[in-house]
């Protein structure tokens, strides 16, 4: 265990060798700021419990992060099927189908949802708050589509699609556009 003060918070890293006495004993004597811990090993849960036990009775924010260096990477997800109602798809990544997205169908995505064909069905990217996400579709037909916390729903009276189209949020709003070759 390492605790040590950093500019917003207390850094404390379990290693996994802890006692719940122990890193009570330190979060007690801690000054009074957020604590911001790092599990870099296996911990036990009276160990996490005496933590949060002790930060509470003191009134202390606590905040978990993942190890040093280690960081979550997402790759592309490829279906090579059309999705039919009742089948979802989910990655932390972009998801790319090489086929229709039938209406009842779902496709979620921490990145961009792609698809080469007709998107009849639920699209949502940036699913874990990226606003930056689009969805792409050859024939983009969704009654709704989903970026990041934002939805958009489309009229009864829409227009059929006119070719390969992109939704993007821009403005705090999903917008709908022509995807074209640049």
């Amino acid at each position: 265990m390492r605790l040590r003060a950093t500019l917003g918070a207390l850094a404390l890293r379990l290693d996994g060798g802890e006692t719940p006495e122990a890193v009570a004993a330190a979060v007690a004597e801690a000054p009074e700021m957020a604590i911001e811990v790092e599990v870099a090993g296996t911990v036990d849960a009276t160990v996490v419990n005496a933590l949060l036990e002790t930060a509470s009775a003191r009134g202390l924010e606590v905040r978990f992060r993942p190890p040093r260096g280690e960081r979550r990477v997402f790759h592309t997800k490829v279906v090579d099927h059309t999705l039919r109602s009742g089948q979802r798809v989910a990655s932390g990544g972009t998801v790319v189908v090489l086929g229709d997205v039938n209406p009842g169908a779902e496709v979620v995505a921490g990145g961009d949802v792609i698809v080469v064909g007709k998107l009849r069905g639920l699209a949502h990217a940036g699913a874990e708050g990226n606003e930056q996400a689009a969805i792409w579709a050859l024939e983009l037909a969704a009654k709704q589509l989903r970026i990041a916390g934002h939805v958009a729903v489309a009229p009864d009276d829409a227009p059929a699609p006119a070719g390969p189209e992109r939704a993007r949020v821009e403005g705090g709003q999903i917008v709908i556009e022509p995807w074209e070759r640049k």
